[in-house]
């Protein structure tokens, strides 16, 4: 017979034993935003000015179809070996090896966890970058448009460091509802700054000429390198559509009523349909007011940074969001690593054991294997962003990088195991063309980030970059 303390204590844990989660489409879909509308979208209007208003839209446009597509195939993996009724499966890794099983997970675990840290690096750039542009606006302010004012990232890198392996000491990924909203609501911020800033330069007539095809070749840019910003600029708009590496992270969060799959669909059909929306609306102008001249970080591209003030408010919005958008990331890589140290130290107090720290009101839980491990990971990160701060390049390479296995490979190989989809049926058949044809584009854009980063290092010397 229950008790009413049983009654009482019943409801807050899931039927996996841990406490009982309380997110819902809504939540997820808050989750989608803050992680694609990032560092991605600043990039946009340049990927357009690449490929042209007709490669441009019909681009984004596939690779959010493609999405919406195999995303909701991953919806399904979270249970095992039934979409509603199965056990949970907590990590990309984990459903690739129930649903696919021998050395699968290992090779879904390099790329997935290789991205995870590589995007942490894309994000200390990004915000860099911004911290220089709003430096740069006030400096043209007072000295007037003449004047010199180029500066280093690495101080702005450093500072952003160090507050990261503050904010990497929260312990798991269900503890950043809060940072996780308010990184959403100022991505919209500096995303709509930037396209405003767009329209404000057409509505006063000072639009650049675009074409159906993008730049034109001419004596300022050859054929090859045409091709290569090309694929450079599809590897901008598939860094622009991902989630994958947090995908599970996002459903974990969900109650289980109605089925996680459920909710996790319609989070993902409303996530990427605003995504694309204001990536069309975000490439769109800014490809309008700047043409072929059209800069890698629309925000630094508006003359002097007039209205400067504005510029300045859109840049802040990009700083805050990369705070958040950083531990969502890096949080799914920092869970990974602990549960190995866990599993390999079973009985070890610098790994297991929780010291309570009061910190206010509250308690704060302090682990020395978490301090120790996510300051170094910070520090390395910000180190490697420090030696090749490279804006396009980078986002264009962990784009490519993660495309083709995370959103298109592992979901459709584990949708055909788990519906049993018969080897060359048509269904089949139709699957892995879409499987091949997506290799494709990540293997081009791959080769064409790496070929981008290649050209910018003979160029300038590591540590030493100023914009």
């Amino acid at each position: 017979m229950k008790t009413e303390d049983d009654s009482k204590t019943a409801p807050q844990v899931d039927d996996d034993g841990k406490p009982k989660r309380t997110g819902n489409a809504l939540t997820a879909t808050t989750h989608i935003i803050t992680v694609v509308v990032g560092a991605g979208v600043l990039a946009l209007p340049w990927a357009m000015a690449q490929l042209g208003w007709m490669g441009g839209i019909a681009v984004m446009v596939a690779f959010s179809c493609i999405s919406i597509f195999t995303y909701n195939l991953i919806a399904d993996c979270y249970r095992y070996p039934h979409p509603v009724s199965g056990s949970r499966n907590y990590t990309y890794m984990q459903a690739v090896k129930s649903y696919l099983g021998g050395h699968m997970h290992i090779a879904c675990g390099i790329v997935q966890y290789s991205k995870l840290a590589g995007i942490t690096v894309g994000y200390t750039i990004t915000t860099s970058t911004s911290l220089v542009a709003i430096k740069k606006a006030g400096c043209f302010h007072r000295n007037g448009h003449q004047a010199y004012c180029k500066f280093s990232n690495n101080p702005f890198m450093a500072a952003f460091g160090v507050l990261q392996i503050f904010l990497s000491q929260i312990p798991n990924f269900h503890e950043l509802t809060w940072l996780s909203t308010v990184a959403c609501i100022t991505s919209f911020g500096y995303a709509l700054i930037g396209s405003g800033l767009s329209l404000g330069v057409l509505l006063q007539g000072q639009g650049r000429p675009t074409s159906i095809t993008g730049v034109e070749v001419g004596l300022e840019l050859s054929g090859e390198d045409k091709m290569w910003r090309i694929f450079s600029a599809m590897g901008n708009i598939a860094l622009a559509c991902s989630y994958a590496t947090v995908v599970f992270d996002i459903m974990d969060t969900l109650k289980s009523t109605p089925p996680e799959c459920k909710q996790m669909k319609k989070a993902n059909v409303l996530g990427i349909t605003a995504m694309t929306t204001l990536f069309l609306t975000s490439g769109g102008l800014g490809y309008s007011a700047f043409g072929d001249k059209t800069p890698g970080n629309i925000l630094t591209g508006f003359g002097f940074y007039d209205p400067f003030w504005l510029v300045d408010i859109g840049n802040v919005c990009i700083v805050i969001h990369m705070l958040g958008a950083y531990q969502i990331m890096a949080q799914a890589f920092f869970l990974i690593v602990e549960m190995g140290a866990k599993m390999m130290w079973p009985k070890s107090d610098f790994v297991h054991k929780e010291y309570p720290c009061r910190v206010g009101k509250g308690t704060f839980n302090l682990n020395m294997f978490r301090l120790v491990w996510r300051t170094t990971f910070v520090m390395i990160a910000t180190t490697v962003a420090m030696a090749m701060p490279f804006f396009n390049e980078f986002l264009a390479l962990l784009g490519a990088i993660g495309f083709w296995p995370l959103i298109v490979f592992f979901p459709i190989q584990m949708h055909i195991a788990q519906r049993q989809i018969e080897t060359l049926s048509l269904r089949w058949c139709a699957l892995q063309l879409l499987n091949f044809v997506c290799f494709l584009v990540s293997l081009a854009a791959t080769v064409g980030s790496i070929h981008g980063i290649g050209h910018n290092l003979s160029k300038y010397k590591p540590f030493m970059y100023k914009q």
